[in-house]
Parts: C-alpha cells; sequence; structure tokens
C-alpha cells in the first residue's frame, strides 16, 4: 500500500521488521550463513511439495502489508525474497543487516532491487520462485496530495507487468495480488440492478470513482481488471485479495498515504453499509492462506474485512487512531437510516473454515 515515510514511520518500521526478524530467527536456521542482500541464491527445493522448501516473492515486502505477509510466510518456514524498487528500503535493510539481528533468518530470507514498471528487471527477481505476492505498494513523491490520479495509472502499469512477469518466468505457478474493497464497493446507484449485497462478484464504477476523483480505488479497480486480462491471456494462475482499510497498530503512522486515500469517500461508505477494516495480520493471513490452496479451491477474488464501521463508537475509534476529524468520515454519525448494501465475505470464510493453518474468523 502506498505510504508516506516521515523519520519516526521509517524508524517504526524499522524496528518492526527487527522484532519480526527476532522472532522468526529460531525457526529459519540453516548451515550456511552467506550474505543476505541478493548475494545469496534462495533457491531451495523449487521443484519440492514440501512448503518448507518452497521460494516465493513479495513484492514491497517492506511497506505495512507487506512486511505482515513476510512475517506470515517464514513462520510457516517459506524462503522469502523480498522486491525493493529504491535506495531507501535497501538502506532500510542493510541497517538490520548490520545490526546483526537478521542473523538467523537470512538462509530464508533474501532481497533484490527491481523496478515494478521493468519486464526485465522482475523476470530476474521472479527466477527460480514458486509464487509471487504483488502487493502494489508505492510512495507519493510529494508526500502531501495521498494518492494522486497519476499514482493510479502508474499502479495500473506496474501491476500489468508484474502479473506478465509472473505468466512468463517457467518457475512461477501461482500469483496472489493485493486489490482492495474499493474496488467493489462504488457502485452506480442510478442504475436499477444494483445489488444490496457486495460481495466477491461485485466490481466499482470507473465512471463513478472518475466522477467523484476516487483516484486510489481507480487504480485498485483498474489494476486488478489490468491483471486479470494478463491472467486470461497467459493461463497464469490469479487470486485477488480485497481487503477494506488495512488497520493494525499504529498503523496511520506507518501506512499514512493509502489511510488517507483510502477514507476519502468515506462520508458515503459510511451511510451505504461499505465501509470496513481489516487487520493487517489478519489480511496477511488471508494472503498466505489462499495461496496455499491455490493448487486445489481457490480461485477468483476474496473480500477480506475484519469490521464495517456501522455505529459512532466505531466512527469516534477510527477517527481517534486516523487523527480526523468525525465528521469527515461519517458526515451524521447519529443516523439511523437504514445501509444501502451489506458486505459480504462468505467466499473466503468457506475457504479458511477448510484450512487448518488459518484462522477461521474472518
Amino acid at each position: 500500500m502506498g505510504i508516506v515515510r516521515t523519520d519516526d514511520s521509517r524508524k517504526i518500521e524499522i524496528e518492526e521488521f527487527r522484532r519480526m526478524l527476532v522472532t522468526c530467527a529460531g525457526l529459519h536456521r540453516k548451515k550456511d550463513e552467506e550474505e543476505f542482500m541478493g548475494r545469496r541464491r534462495l533457491t531451495a527445493g523449487a521443484e519440492n511439495d514440501d512448503a518448507q522448501d518452497k521460494l516465493v516473492c513479495v513484492t514491497s515486502g517492506v511497506s505495512f502489508l507487506g512486511l505482515a505477509i513476510v512475517n506470515q510466510l517464514l513462520r510457516r518456514g517459506y524462503s522469502v525474497r523480498i522486491v525493493v524498487n529504491n535506495e531507501e528500503d535497501i538502506e532500510k535493510l542493510r541497517e538490520m543487516e548490520l545490526s546483526g539481528e537478521m542473523r538467523g533468518t537470512n538462509s530464508r530470507i533474501g532481497a533484490v532491487m527491481a523496478k515494478l514498471t521493468d519486464a526485465e528487471s522482475l523476470m530476474e527477481a521472479f527466477s527460480g520462485c514458486y509464487g509471487v505476492f504483488h502487493t502494489a505498494a508505492f510512495i507519493d513523491p510529494a508526500g502531501l496530495s495521498g494518492y494522486s490520479k497519476s499514482m493510479s495509472e502508474i499502479e495500473v502499469k506496474a501491476t500489468e507487468t508484474v502479473t506478465k512477469a509472473c505468466a512468463t518466468a517457467p518457475s512461477v505457478r501461482y500469483c496472489v495480488l493485493t486489490s482492495s474493497l474499493l474496488a467493489c464497493v462504488w457502485q452506480n446507484n442510478s442504475l436499477g440492478n444494483v445489488s444490496p449485497v457486495i460481495n466477491h462478484d461485485c466490481w466499482s464504477d470507473e465512471s463513478v470513482c472518475t466522477e467523484k476523483k476516487l483516484w486510489f480505488a481507480l487504480g485498485k479497480l483498474k489494476a486488478e481488471k489490468a491483471a486479470w486480462r494478463v491472467a486470461e491471456e497467459t493461463g497464469l494462475k490469479l487470486v485477488t485479495l480485497c481487503p477494506g482499510l488495512i488497520a493494525g497498530p499504529e498503523f496511520f503512522r506507518r501506512n499514512s498515504t493509502s489511510t488517507i486515500a483510502y477514507l476519502k469517500g468515506a462520508q458515503e461508505m459510511y451511510a451505504n453499509g461499505s465501509l470496513a477494516s481489516a487487520d493487517v495480520d489478519r489480511v496477511a493471513e488471508a494472503h498466505v492462506c489462499v495461496f496455499e490452496a491455490m493448487n486445489e479451491t481457490a480461485s477468483g477474488r476474496y473480500i477480506c474485512f475484519d469490521q464495517v464501521i456501522a455505529c459512532e463508537d466505531d466512527v469516534a475509534k477510527l477517527a481517534r487512531e486516523t487523527e480526523m476529524q468525525i465528521n469527515t468520515i461519517a458526515e451524521n454519525v447519529y443516523s439511523n437510516s437504514p445501509t444501502r448494501f451489506t458486505l459480504s465475505n462468505s467466499k473466503l470464510s468457506r475457504l479458511v473454515s477448510r484450512t487448518l493453518r488459518c484462522n477461521d474468523e474472518f
């Protein structure tokens, strides 16, 4: 997800990654301790059916959601290659390496620098990887405008390039794309055939997103559609996760750009009953759960959320966490008017209920 990195948020992310790696250190020891930054080739068991020998790749693996996905994968015994696309992320990883707190995990984790809009560099990054998690994290260079229209265009191009690279890379069997619930909820209410239930079959209307200048929603919507076009054309096995507002400890400080962008239009979503949040660890767990089921039953799209923001207390809590005014999130928090839509994540719930490794409370 897009983030604006202040000095404080960068320190928080580094500490979080350090804690994650220390937690996982005892789980991933190997005989050799070769250096971390891409100089070790993680090729263990690309053809082995044992998940502990699988190498997977996470794009933007140092983002808020990316870190959580890496954490889940390491806990389950995967080898993880993180794709970073700028020197700042490389420096962050170097700081953790030099601190010594990465030792003991470096046989299971590696990093490579690649541009998400450069197919050739992505092909090299994905080489030997069995699966790819594309978390679509982007930074607003201005640090002020949230998520702009130009960022939505970059996201579409990057997602299309990533999925094409996945389809071309010989070792890649599966791709999991992080989309957004916003790609589902912005319906054209002037149409008479709009369903009152928003689920995995629903798509937001591009014209509505454009008219309301909901660039984050438009970017996620068009990027996901582009990924599905590539999958259809190439036969790539793809699933997409559509999470609500990604929350968790200090989520606004660590994930401010996408939080602000997600909440554009919050008043209307709240009134319609379509404003929902999802804990970052639960979203990460859902990603890995779906990935592990792709060789059997998992397919298509999955909506993921924990809570619908539906009352005064919910709004007040979200306002505190985001340091926003309550009326920015809900114009009339005391309204008793019936909501227009009901959100359904039943497809993900059914999948998770069949998977012993995943929590069954989505």
